[in-house]
């Protein structure tokens, strides 16, 4: 074939383009066989990665241009990293910077990213349903190519200390992101078989997340770098970009699901028949408030995991950049188990197993100590190692973090398959487009509210002077009513939530 669309075409010949709202899913390529599902994947891998890269840059810069003396690796621009965790290097400090005081910004950037959210998935649940999802993705992947020029644009004439056009960029990728959301989501139970979800759920979500490690490493190696040219981050983000606008011409050529649907202004928020399914349906009710949650806190891990890095061990970027990738290379590894343990249905007792298993983990991550890192400091300026049990102000130390943290990712993707499909296949067909947008807007609410509490939490340890690990407390105990009380019951018993 000469092109994706090509291929994508020579697939819809065994296919007939349906007239009607349903496809023959008898006809259909088994899952890993079907181009039009690589094609998604693909597509929604780079676009997570652009997002997770130039996001993450910013984070870093939302602790570092606000409270520069608490980033203690410093590396001669251009040169190589001083720090090699593989091989048990540490990072070289700046003792006297290590005391310093640091202000921890990173919620002001989550609530910027997260609000365009909340301003447009609604009408994007809309478009998807009206003018075909296939469509949306395509546009959406066009507008990201010109999104990442901005951000190279916002990084060459970027000043340390001023983020405004930063922020600008991280509005406008939350706004693509927010178009795109509705359609991603709602197109697999149009373009896959029931049976299939499941699996092709727990595949789209380990990939989503190994792109998450790959943009969050990525941008701590690029922060170190190139710190002075972080510009050329997103002229790789453009490239990048390019690449997914033409893998998502292999998505399937699918019928709008409703094509009659008119335009109302409650589109921009939960359209009044949304409203009337939610009444009806407590179930579905209650997988959403427990999917905004479960985002709210997924937000303040990343922020907190970040902070206690950077300002608790005082490891440098690119250390806490593996503390946070390491994260999401258990959740792809449990959004892989959780698809597979379903067994072609929901079942909420894997999301049940997952739910303990991320508060065990917060608790053990919210240990705080009396060490300080600045004791390991050797002749040569260097960490003689990195922080082990009680040798920083996070008892857990920097290896024992590691492994926290992929247990508490392994967790997270048992947790968020069952709930994910659950979502996709309850409403009714004409409705999953719209549903999945009002899914996104509850989800971008527990993200913006991450970033107000967040927020709150950091003044709160700041004036204090706790150890920043002492957030992971807070998010356990806004996890624990979902442990305690949130009991649904899988396919096998009905769907009634308790």
């Amino acid at each position: 074939m000469s092109s994706p669309e090509l291929a994508a075409e020579a697939i819809d010949q065994h296919l007939p383009l349906p007239t009607g709202r349903h496809i023959d899913f008898d006809k259909l390529p088994t899952l890993y066989h079907d181009p039009s599902f690589w094609g998604m994947t693909v597509t929604q891998f780079l676009g997570a990665f652009n997002d997770n890269l130039f996001k993450q840059i910013v984070m870093f810069l939302s602790v570092i241009t606000i409270g520069a003396a608490a980033i203690v690796e410093q590396v001669p621009r251009g040169a190589a990293p001083q720090a090699n965790v593989a091989s048990g290097e540490a990072p070289l400090v700046d003792a006297p910077a290590a005391k310093s005081k640091v202000e921890d910004r990173q919620g002001t950037a989550d609530m910027i990213f997260g609000i365009p959210f909340l301003l447009v998935t609604g009408y994007a649940g809309f478009l998807a349903d009206r003018y075909g999802k296939r469509s949306i993705i395509i546009w959406c992947k066009v507008a990201e190519v010109f999104i990442m020029a901005a951000g190279a644009v916002a990084f060459y004439f970027y000043v340390p200390g001023n983020l405004a056009f930063l922020y600008i960029v991280l509005f406008l990728m939350g706004t693509h992101s927010g178009f795109f959301g509705p359609a991603k989501y709602g197109i697999l139970p149009e373009m896959l078989r029931p049976s299939d979800l499941p699996r092709a759920n727990g595949f789209i979500l380990m990939t989503t997340f190994l792109s998450i490690i790959l943009g969050g490493v990525v941008a701590g190696v690029l922060k170190e770098y190139f710190e002075t040219q972080l510009w050329l981050a997103s002229v790789a983000c453009i490239s990048i970009a390019l690449v997914g606008t033409i893998s998502s011409l292999w998505v399937r050529r699918l019928p709008a699901a409703n094509p009659g649907m008119k335009f109302e202004w409650s589109s921009f928020t939960v359209p009044p028949d949304m409203r009337a399914l939610l009444r009806a349906d407590r179930p579905l009710l209650m997988a959403l408030i427990v999917s905004s949650l479960f985002w709210m806190l997924a937000g303040m891990v990343k922020s907190a995991v970040t902070a206690a890095g950077l300002i608790d061990q005082q490891v440098g970027e690119v250390a806490t950049s593996y503390l946070f990738g390491i994260v999401s290379v258990g959740i792809a590894a449990g959004a892989a188990i959780g698809g597979l343990a379903s067994k072609g249905k929901v079942d909420f007792r894997v999301l049940k197993a997952g739910a303990l298993g991320m508060l065990i983990s917060m608790l053990l991550l919210a240990i705080p100590s009396s060490g300080d890192p600045a004791d390991l400091i050797g002749p040569d300026g260097r960490l003689t190692h990195l922080p082990g049990i009680g040798e920083s102000r996070q008892w857990i130390g920097y290896y024992g973090g590691l492994a926290t943290l992929l247990f508490l990712g392994i967790s997270t993707g048992c947790f968020a398959v069952p709930l994910q499909v659950f979502m996709q296949q309850a409403p009714p067909e004409g409705k999953k487009g719209r549903m999945i947008a009002v899914m996104n807007q509850a989800n971008w609410v527990g993200i913006v509210l991450n970033g107000v509490v967040y927020g709150w939490i950091a003044a709160l340890i700041e004036a204090n002077d706790w150890p920043r690990c002492t957030a992971f407390l807070f998010i356990a105990a806004l996890m624990l009513p979902i442990v305690l009380f949130y009991h649904p019951k899988d396919e096998t018993s009905g769907t009634a939530a308790s």
